[in-house]
């Protein structure tokens, strides 16, 4: 699991004009909430946040946030950004509790594509999930899943089902009945002219 910290100040100057007021001084608001507490609103570097976001994992960690020096784990459960700069606007954060089980989505890593049998053969593997709603402990918190794909067959699909969970990992979908067994990757035959239509629109030789 990877390791993210971000600094953070308690922030008690509230409304929609405080909150431009920071984003112009490059401070991000935010809220953390949960875990039975009252809701907390805290200011953080834009550029700590920016650096963070661009990695895959800050968006299904843990996350430790210093709130004026007390240290508290979260979650990312939203983020407002800019409608056309690179900028984040707003960002809400959710406290985790070590004991109490969390429900997140975590994303989904194709491997072995290439090697593939029914892809070497022509085939195009589509991806119909980027990720998936997991339950589990936030000491089991994965910050993504693998999915080898390697024996995936042509024209059939793999589900939920055929995924292998890390330990203490659970599938939100798959626990509410074989009905909720999603298709999540497939190969499809590619779309072509087959060989006797070739022939057939073939242009004829010459005779001799």
């Amino acid at each position: 699991m990877s390791d993210f910290t971000l600094n953070a100040e308690v922030r008690t100057d509230l409304g929609k004009g405080a909150s431009r007021r920071l984003r112009h001084t490059d401070k991000v608001p935010a809220i953390v909430y949960g875990a039975g507490k009252e809701p907390v609103s805290i200011t953080l570097e834009h550029k700590s946040v920016i650096k963070a976001t661009e990695a895959e994992a800050f968006y299904s960690s843990i996350i430790t946030l210093n709130i004026a020096g007390e240290d508290t784990q979260v979650l990312l459960k939203d983020m407002q950004r800019h409608a056309f700069k690179p900028k984040v606007n707003h960002l809400d954060f959710l406290r985790v509790d070590a004991s109490v089980e969390i429900q997140t989505n975590v994303p989904l890593h194709f491997i072995n594509e290439d090697s593939a049998e029914a892809v070497k053969n022509g085939g195009k593997p589509h991806h119909l999930a980027t990720d998936i709603v997991i339950s589990c402990l936030p000491k089991d918190l994965p910050e993504f899943i693998e999915v080898d794909v390697s024996a995936a067959l042509l024209d059939s699909a793999l589900h939920l089902s055929d995924v292998k969970l890390p330990a203490g990992v659970v599938s939100l979908e798959l626990s509410k009945g074989d009905d909720h067994d999603q298709a999540i990757f497939v190969i499809n035959t590619p779309k072509g002219v087959d060989d006797s239509e070739a022939d057939a629109s073939a242009p004829e030789a010459d005779a001799e």
